[in-house]
């Protein structure tokens, strides 16, 4: 059991802190059980479906969305002058690579407290809540043109200045593709990446959050929860679930042998269930009907491979609420715009650095730092 201490007295919580509240947040909430989560004061769907990014970005992080002319001043800060940093240190971090490549994500880790300490970022502890904001709207900014840089840099091409284009997701998908997007892909990215924004505290928020505490510098804190996210368990599977469409096409069995088989060895069918909704993912649904209106070869076998799954899965798996959650229906949305899947964590991240940021900002406002307990079980020692 994990265990708060109070004094000399341990309280005995569940295993992963499951459904344990340990701080208070006004940036989102998610209803596990009515299938339904929100920024602020707003559904988070309907964000997703209506907002541009910077709109979610300033929503999620100064509490506001920008309309009009704030809304298209927001979005030309977002097109910063580190270029010439974010190319010298995504060059100096895959030439200090031993391993002869670096993907985006390990890059991404390395890069942000370089860019950090180039740019004079100070600890969190340091800083006023003005100045702190700074530095996050300046990262949130830098973190997809560093991610797209160490995936050009992987493709021996042109790690430079990103491509022009009016918003962040236009100038991400152009660079990762190597053409300009069309408005219906762009869209559909976009809406994906604002759905991911923010998501409670899931692990690599709550990693965030902690390093926080310690008053330690944002870049440090957005470093942290990186690691946590390239975890399968976590946000590091939506190529998994693209891996099992087609081994499932390709089974023997068809796709319900295949699930079969995958379920009966215990396997974890990757695009299926999450810790916190007990019903349909909202976020699956609304990737669902997206995908749908694109169209492409993918996407009638991701309906097919979801029904089956849903069939098997309710006759060897009988009480247990596994739907598809945002992962399986991002990997078929991703392949369809032109993201290879090494960069489906990647671009999951360039969403997600939003909502970690406006958690890291939350805490820092809170002098106490996080610090738990444990119960030890290893043999005591007479005093």
């Amino acid at each position: 059991m994990s265990a708060e201490r109070m004094d000399d007295t341990l309280i005995d919580v569940p295993r992963g802190l499951t459904n344990v509240a340990v701080t208070e947040t006004a940036i989102s909430q998610v209803r596990g059980h009515q299938g339904y989560y929100q920024y602020r004061d707003r559904s988070a769907i309907d964000v997703a479906q209506t907002a541009t990014f910077e709109q979610a970005w300033q929503l999620l992080v100064h509490g506001r969305p920008p309309e009009g002319e704030a809304l298209r001043q927001f979005a030309a800060t977002t097109q910063h002058n580190h270029h010439g940093l974010v190319r010298e240190v995504t060059q100096a971090v895959t030439t200090a690579s031993t391993a002869g490549s670096l993907d985006a994500m390990s890059g991404l880790k390395a890069a942000l407290p370089l860019i950090a300490q180039e740019l004079g970022m100070q600890p969190l502890y340091d800083l006023d809540d003005q100045r702190r904001r700074e530095n996050a709207d300046v990262l949130i900014a830098l973190t997809s043109d560093l991610l797209a840089s160490f995936h050009r840099i992987s493709k021996d091409d042109d790690a430079g200045a990103p491509a022009s284009g009016d918003g962040l997701v236009d100038r991400y998908l152009h660079r990762i593709t190597g053409a300009a997007p069309d408005a219906a892909c762009e869209r559909a990215l976009t809406s994906y990446l604002v759905a991911a924004m923010e998501h409670g505290f899931n692990a690599s928020t709550f990693t965030a959050r902690v390093i926080a505490s310690t008053g330690a510098d944002l870049a440090s804190c957005l470093a942290g929860a990186l690691g946590s996210l390239t975890g399968p368990l976590h946000g590091g599977a939506p190529s998994r679930a693209l891996d099992a469409l087609d081994q499932a096409e390709s089974a023997e069995g068809g796709v319900e042998g295949w699930l079969r088989a995958e379920i009966s060895a215990g396997h974890r069918i990757m695009g299926f269930g999450h810790p916190v909704y007990r019903t349909v993912d909202p976020r699956s649904q609304m990737l669902k009907q997206i995908v749908t209106d694109l169209g492409g070869p993918r996407v009638q076998a991701a309906l097919e491979f979801e029904q089956a799954a849903q069939q098997v899965l309710t006759e060897l798996k009988p009480g247990r609420a596994l739907h598809t959650n945002l992962e399986f229906y991002a990997s078929v949305l991703m392949e369809r715009c032109g993201i290879p899947p090494e960069m489906f964590t990647a671009t999951f991240a360039v969403g997600r650095v939003v909502g970690w940021t406006a958690h890291i900002l939350e805490q820092a406002r809170d002098s106490k730092i996080i610090r738990p307990s444990a119960r030890f079980t290893g043999p005591e020692i007479e005093l």
